[in-house]
This record gives C-alpha cells, sequence and structure tokens, in this order.
C-alpha cells in the first residue's frame, strides 16, 4: 500500500513540474479531481488518478496537463475573450480551434507534447457516442480541424461516424487552412478568423430551428425568463473562473496595469483632488489616450519563434557583426575593469579589525606600544543596480542599427552580469502597419474622431532582469526577423518600462533608450493632431526625469533626441553605438561615486 502511495505522489510531483516546466511559470497550484485549492496562485485542474496501474488515466492526465500549460503559455484569455462569437455551439467550437491552436505550438516545439495528446485525442475520439446533433457538430468540427493541423488520418469506423458534418466544414475552412496555419503565431488575428468562420455558419441558428418544435406550445412564464437569466450568469461565471483555473497570464495590458488602476479610481470619486493628482503622476500626460487596448501585447521574445528559428537569427547575428563584436568586446572589458577596479581598490584604513594593514607594520617595529592598524575593503553599491536598454524595433532601424543595437546590448548585458548589475533588454514597435485591429475596431465604430493611439502595440521583452544572459543570448537575433520591425510609439514603450523598472527593488535604476528618430505612427497621426505622439513622448519623458528616481539617458541614431531628453546623445555613424553606450555608462558609475541620488 505504501509503494503504491509513494508512486502516485511521485507521479503528481512529476506532472507538476512538468506543467511548470512547459508552462514557463512557477506560479501554479495542481489539484486532481475534487481537491479544493485555495491560493492566489494559478490553479490547474486535473483529473482524479483512478488507479495506479490503469495506464488509460495516467495517458489521460498526461496528455491534459500538456495541454493546460501550453494553454498558460501561449493563449492570452483577454484575445481569447475579445473575438468570442455568441451562441452556446459557436463558443465550443471557438475554444477547441484556440484549444488547437496553442497545441500546435506546443507540439511543434516539444515532440513528447505532440505524442501524449495525440495518444489521449485518438483514445478519446474512438469511445465516442454520438447521439445528440450538438455532439456530432462539436466533434466534427475538432476531428477536422485537428486533421488539418496535426496531419492525422482517421480509421473507417470513425470516419463513417464523423461525415455527416464534414462537407460543410470543408466547404468553409478549405481556402482559410493555410491562412490559419501562417496566423497560428499571431492569436489575435487567429482568433478573429476563425470566430467570423464559425459565426458565418450560423451553427446556432440551425441547432435552435430544429428544436424549435419542442418549444412551440410552451409559453414562457416569467419565471422561465429569470432562470434563463441565471444560466446566462452562471455561464459567465463559469466561463471567468475557467479563465483563473486555465492560469492564461493576462500579459496585454501588464505595461498598464497600474495606470488602470488609478483611472477606474477617478471614474469613482472625480471630485478627489488627491485621485486627480495620482493620475496625473501615473500617466505623466492626462491628454493622451488610446483608441483601445484589448489587442495590445506584451511578449517574451521566445515565444515569437521557434528555438531553432532563434538559434538560427543568432548565428546571421554573430555573423554579420563578427568585427564589431570584437570591438565592442574589447569597450565591454575596459568597461568591466573599472567597475571592478572601484569595487576592489577602495578601502577604509585605521579600523579596530578587519585586514591587518601591512604599511602600518614599520611603526609597531618602531614602538611595538603602537597598535595593530586594520583596513576593510569599501562596498561600491554596483551590486544594487539595474539597468534596462530599451530599443526602438521600428521599420526604419532595419539593417545595420538594429544588428548593432541587438549585439551592443547583448555583450553590454554580459559584461554587467560579471559586475553583479541586473540588466534586462526591452523593445518597442506595434503587430501591425496601418493600425491593425484597432484601426478595424475603430471603423466598425463609425470613425469617432480624435481616437486616440491607434495601432496595437507589440512590446517584446528580449532579456528579464533575473534571467542570465546565457540562458537568454539567441533571443537577440530575433531583431533580425523579417516582418518584425514595424512602427515606434515611443511614449508608451517609456511609460511600460518604467512600470516594470518602478516594480523592482534596487536602490539605483538606468533606463537607456536606444532610437533612431520621432516616434512614428501613420494610422495615430492621420487620426489625430501631427504632434500627437511626439507630444506625449515629451510629457512621459519630463514627468520620468523630474518625478521619478530613474536616470534617464538616450542615443540617437542618425537624429537629435535632445529635443525629447536632458540627457541624450546623437551618433552619425551606427558603428559608434558601442563605444557612446559604454562610456555613457561608465560616466553613470563614476558619477554615483561623486553624489548619491534621492
Amino acid at each position: 500500500m505504501e509503494k503504491k502511495t509513494e508512486k502516485l505522489e511521485n507521479f503528481k510531483t512529476a506532472i507538476g513540474s512538468t506543467i511548470k516546466s512547459l508552462s514557463n511559470t512557477e506560479n501554479i497550484e495542481i489539484s486532481f479531481g475534487k481537491e479544493n485549492i485555495k491560493s492566489e496562485k494559478i490553479n490547474v485542474k486535473l483529473p482524479k488518478i483512478e488507479k495506479i496501474n490503469n495506464k488509460i488515466n495516467f495517458d489521460q492526465i498526461r496528455a491534459l496537463a500538456d495541454s493546460e500549460s501550453l494553454k498558460i503559455r501561449y493563449s492570452n484569455f483577454k484575445t481569447f475573450k475579445s473575438y468570442e462569437p455568441d451562441g452556446n455551439i459557436s463558443k465550443k467550437l471557438y475554444q477547441i480551434a484556440e484549444q488547437i491552436r496553442y497545441e500546435k505550438l506546443g507540439s511543434d516545439k516539444f515532440k513528447g507534447v505532440k505524442n501524449n495528446i495525440q495518444k489521449y485525442y485518438r483514445e478519446r475520439v474512438h469511445s465516442l457516442d454520438l447521439k445528440r446533433s450538438e455532439d456530432k457538430i462539436i466533434e466534427s468540427f475538432e476531428n477536422y480541424l485537428r486533421g488539418k493541423f496535426f496531419d492525422t488520418k482517421n480509421n473507417k469506423e470513425l470516419e463513417k461516424k464523423l461525415k455527416t458534418f464534414k462537407k460543410d466544414l470543408d466547404c468553409k475552412f478549405k481556402n482559410k487552412i493555410k491562412e490559419l496555419h501562417k496566423l497560428i503565431r499571431d492569436q489575435a488575428e487567429y482568433n478573429s478568423m476563425v470566430s467570423n468562420i464559425i459565426s458565418d455558419m450560423s451553427l446556432d441558428d440551425n441547432y435552435e430551428d430544429e428544436n424549435k418544435k419542442d418549444d412551440d406550445n410552451k409559453d414562457q412564464k416569467p419565471s422561465d425568463t429569470k432562470n434563463e437569466e441565471q444560466k446566462t450568469q452562471k455561464q459567465e461565471q463559469i466561463n471567468q473562473e475557467m479563465s483563473i483555473e486555465s492560469g492564461v497570464p493576462e500579459l496585454e495590458n501588464e505595461a498598464s496595469e497600474s495606470d488602470q488602476d488609478v483611472e477606474e479610481i477617478e471614474i469613482k470619486d472625480k471630485s478627489n483632488s488627491e485621485f486627480r493628482k495620482k493620475i496625473k503622476k501615473s500617466l505623466g500626460d492626462t491628454k493622451y489616450k488610446t483608441y483601445t487596448e484589448e489587442f495590445d501585447e506584451i511578449v517574451k521574445a521566445e515565444d515569437l519563434e521557434t528555438e531553432d528559428e532563434l538559434i538560427r537569427l543568432r548565428k546571421n547575428l554573430d555573423q554579420q557583426l563578427l568585427q564589431l563584436k570584437n570591438f565592442i568586446s574589447k569597450l565591454a572589458n575596459k568597461l568591466q575593469r573599472k567597475l571592478l577596479a572601484k569595487q576592489n581598490r577602495s578601502w577604509n584604513f585605521d579600523l579596530e579589525d578587519g585586514l591587518l594593514d601591512t604599511s602600518k607594520l614599520p611603526r609597531i617595529i618602531m614602538d611595538p606600544f603602537n597598535s595593530l592598524s586594520f583596513k576593510k575593503e569599501k562596498d561600491i553599491e554596483f551590486k544594487d543596480t539595474l539597468v534596462t536598454i530599451l530599443i526602438d524595433n521600428s521599420g526604419s532601424m532595419r539593417g545595420k542599427p538594429i544588428s548593432v543595437a541587438a549585439i551592443c546590448a547583448d555583450i553590454l548585458a554580459r559584461t554587467l552580469e560579471r559586475c553583479s548589475v541586473k540588466v534586462e533588454i526591452l523593445g518597442f514597435t506595434t503587430k501591425h502597419w496601418k493600425g491593425g485591429l484597432s484601426r478595424e475596431k475603430w471603423m466598425k465604430n463609425k470613425k469617432p474622431n480624435l481616437p486616440g493611439r491607434l495601432n496595437d502595440l507589440r512590446h517584446i521583452v528580449y532579456k528579464s532582469a533575473d534571467s542570465p544572459w546565457r540562458q537568454t543570448k539567441k533571443n537577440m537575433g530575433l531583431m533580425l526577423k523579417e516582418g518584425l520591425l514595424k512602427e515606434n510609439i515611443d511614449g508608451e514603450a517609456l511609460k511600460w518600462a518604467y512600470n516594470k523598472m518602478s516594480k523592482r527593488k534596487e536602490d539605483r535604476k538606468i533606463l537607456m533608450v536606444i532610437s533612431d528618430g520621432a516616434p512614428v505612427d501613420d494610422s495615430t497621426l492621420s487620426t489625430n493632431t501631427s504632434d500627437y505622439l511626439e507630444t506625449n513622448l515629451k510629457n512621459v519623458v519630463k514627468w520620468i526625469e523630474n518625478k521619478t528616481n530613474i536616470e534617464l539617458l538616450a542615443i540617437g541614431i542618425g537624429h537629435d533626441v535632445t529635443r525629447y531628453y536632458n540627457q541624450a546623445i546623437k551618433i552619425t555613424d551606427v558603428q559608434d553605438l558601442g563605444d557612446v553606450m559604454i562610456n555613457q555608462l561608465t560616466d553613470l558609475f563614476v558619477e554615483k561615486n561623486r553624489k548619491t541620488l534621492h
């Protein structure tokens, strides 16, 4: 009995470790069956393990655990809900399509995951008892789409069971499958397209027509209406709980999380001047607005491409900049020597304990009654410093500028890490040209005047402050990815970087911005005043410089950014970037020894 219990616990532990690894997050609690876990962590619920030797049960749990992990890693719940169609059947089909999307992403990256998911699906689908029309529709849809994405085939018996709706599905999806494959990494566009296809099928209307006869002789009473409302509320509650249990991280609005909290307070009590002050302090620009933030994205670089592609792009980056890399490496080593020298060569003398000060020994020899003198090394607080490098990922940076920026940031991260300085590397661009889904929504809403920012943001984390350089090295190559670099909305990117930095505990925080010009987004500028983005950038910069303890400096590539930033340098030759970045940081660290910031 004890062995069985031990084996069961070992299996549960292994499942837990796998989920945390695949989902790329530690903030998870796993429960089996009806176990009730109250935790602020993401709760993943799995079926009860019936028997130790029940292989089918084990296969089921492994597959479901893999699927839930991929959901946490690749699926954003807010994006999912934004495009969800109306109707009970349509919602279920839409959910299946999203599940297939994130399972496909994970299967392409992890072969073991693919085997687990495919094996369990085959076992489940062959035991189906399809009596209701709704079940036939749902299972036919999943089988059809899985066949297209995972290249699976049915046996004759299953093909016979599910053939009823196959022609209809072929008619609706036949010319869309290739496009859906291309959109698999863009959840918003994929969800939007799937939702439109499903809505066009009018499945819920047809299903209601089939069952209308059952209701023809029944007059709906007030209590019936109330019951329907209760069912709707119950379904919404279930959907909300599902979002919490599945643990989908809401990454899209991380950049403006604190801002939104303040805005909500202001709406509740506009008469309170303290709240208005808080808004001004939080936003830096109360006149600036966004038409919608539902399509914005904060994403890790490794989630935008496969590992093989990231490695290929990194090799391409190294090959392009081999000579420059060596040059910058020498500069980085120079910076490292300076930092370490300052840490190791500063001492407090004439102390009562510490290391024996041998320079004072002659006086002991001359007069034995003199006491021994000791010294201690001063602790220069480089270790309590965060450096954030924010790189403009706009289309105008394409070519050598973005390559040099990537390699310089990469080498700086490695160098400062050796000196125990935390470094994070961020990038900012938009998901689309010409406004993307935000503009589409604006157009559908009769194009209100002066809509504010009108494009979908994409903020990229290339290296987090706590990730070692060796683990994120390959991410830098992503900046060379064709099609990644689009528009640049600098003000909101700065606010995002600030919000991330403000949550950190380091005493000293340095934000270095690398850009090649003014903020530009055609969709926003064509629907607002021509200086809309520039004004916002100036206000945000002014606020960070004057109201926070973050040290802000900027490097303009071929463009004078001193009109935005107080501390800024313009370089005309992109090859000077490495030298300037390192010299600027060196000056900052030297300055830190001369004065204490408050």
